[in-house]
């Protein structure tokens, strides 16, 4: 059931990113282009998601746990640091030079076009590198001790 819920919202997800014209990396690129082509489209198309985001999680967060998984998957990291300055940072330079965005990107593969075609195995090549040079316990926000045990 799990498989075909993820699968009917992937689908959901994908066919809202090619009405919003958020899978056409050039709408996207001309929305950050303040200076020339500036597209303001796309803002409608961030206060919406954000919209569906706060009811859905004031709904969904007032049951005591969700409907498919024994609990809910939280972020639990609070601090600022550089880690939560600098994945967002490369996430967004890669966002503005590339013009997608993981999900935008995957949704455009079968269009089988140049820049999708590169983005998506540097993508791929970026998340293994972080997997391998990224320790688990800081993948997962855990945070690492530097005081002794004093054992």
């Amino acid at each position: 059931m799990r498989v075909v819920v993820n699968a009917v919202a992937g689908l959901i997800f994908g066919l809202g990113l090619l009405i919003s014209g958020m899978a056409n990396p050039a709408k996207v690129q001309n929305f950050l282009d303040l200076a020339g082509t500036f597209d303001p489209s796309l803002i409608f198309v961030m206060l919406g998601a954000i919209a569906v985001t706060f009811a859905g999680y004031r709904i969904v967060l007032r049951r005591p746990r969700p409907i498919l998984a024994e609990r809910f998957f939280l972020p639990t990291l609070k601090e600022i640091d550089a880690r939560a300055i600098l994945g967002p940072a490369i996430f967004g330079i890669g966002w503005g030079l590339s013009g997608f965005c993981p999900g935008p990107a995957i949704t455009s593969l079968p269009l089988l076009a140049k820049g999708t075609l590169v983005f998506v195995p540097a993508m791929l090549a970026g998340i293994g590198a972080a997997r391998l040079l990224v320790p688990t316990r800081l993948r997962h926000g855990q945070t690492v001790s530097t005081e002794s045990s004093g054992a």
